[in-house]
This record gives C-alpha cells, structure tokens and sequence, in this order.
C-alpha cells in the first residue's frame, strides 16, 4: 500500500467512523423524542455492522415493549449479541433474564455466568444481580458458573452457552 492510498485508507475509515457516531446520535434523539420506529431503523442498520450498542438498546425496546411488542426471548436474543461482544449492560440484562426465567429458562448457574462477566466488567447491576442470584446457589453452582464465566472470556465470547 502506498502512502498515499494508506492516507486515503485512513481518511475513509474516519469518515465511517464519524458517520457511525453520527447515526447513534440520530437514534438517541428519535428514542428520545419517543419516535421509537425511527430510532429502531436507525438501530437496526447498526446493529448489521455489528455494533454492540446498538443491539444492547434493541433488546432494551424488546424487554420494555418500547416501540415493538415485548417479547422477553427476542430480547434475550439481541442481548446476548452484545454480551457477545463484550457488553456489560448486555451481561447484566441476560443475567436478569436467565434468573428470573423470562424468555428464557430459568437458570441460576447461566444468570450467574452473565452476571459475573457484567461485574467483571464494572456493571454495578450485574454485581448485585450476581451477589444475589450466589445467595441461592450451592457452593457447587457457583463453582460452576465462574468456571463458565472464565471459559466464556478465554473464548472471546464464543463458547458461552
């Protein structure tokens, strides 16, 4: 690559990334002007490129019926993509979804897992959602989901389920 087409290079990859940037501002102003399909389309095309945030609000609308039926499994679905990706607020909320059994199975050890990867993370709801979904496992469960927890990470989040 020439230095001049490595300059362009970069100057295209800025233009996207401000271009990307610019389309979550679009969609945290229509979310917040309560126009919830716009903001979604804008989300929804995000979400295709693979960003993380994007996806993590889409679950949000789902889980809240903001804009789309509620509908807690499609949630869980869009929410585990961003765990996926490193999310935390991600983490947090598949973990409530695995504890209280909403869209998903009720799973003590998986909430565990979600919970313990958002407060790794620094999420204070996964820390508390993880603190109290430990005060009704068995010392044997615990083990096992930090032990998940930990293969999760190592796999970069491929391995997780």
């Amino acid at each position: 690559m020439t230095k001049r087409s490595g300059l362009l290079f970069a100057a295209l990859l800025l233009a996207s990334i401000g271009a990307l940037a610019g389309a979550m501002e679009d969609a945290e102003a229509a979310y917040g002007r309560e126009d919830y399909a716009g903001a979604l389309k804008i989300l929804r095309v995000l979400a295709a490129g693979g960003d993380a945030t994007a996806r993590y609000v889409i679950g949000s609308m789902y889980g809240d019926g903001r804009g789309v039926a509620q509908d807690h499994a499609e949630a869980a679905v869009w929410y585990r993509q961003a765990a996926e990706r490193g999310h935390a607020g991600a983490q947090a909320r598949l973990g409530a979804l695995y504890f209280q059994g909403h869209g998903l199975r009720k799973d003590d050890v998986r909430a565990h897992m979600w919970f313990n990867l958002g407060a790794a993370a620094g999420n204070a709801e996964a820390l508390r959602g993880r603190d109290l979904v430990a005060s009704r496992m068995k010392p044997q469960q615990i083990t096992r989901a930090q032990n998940l927890a930990r293969e999760c990470q190592e796999s970069k989040f491929r391995d997780c389920d």
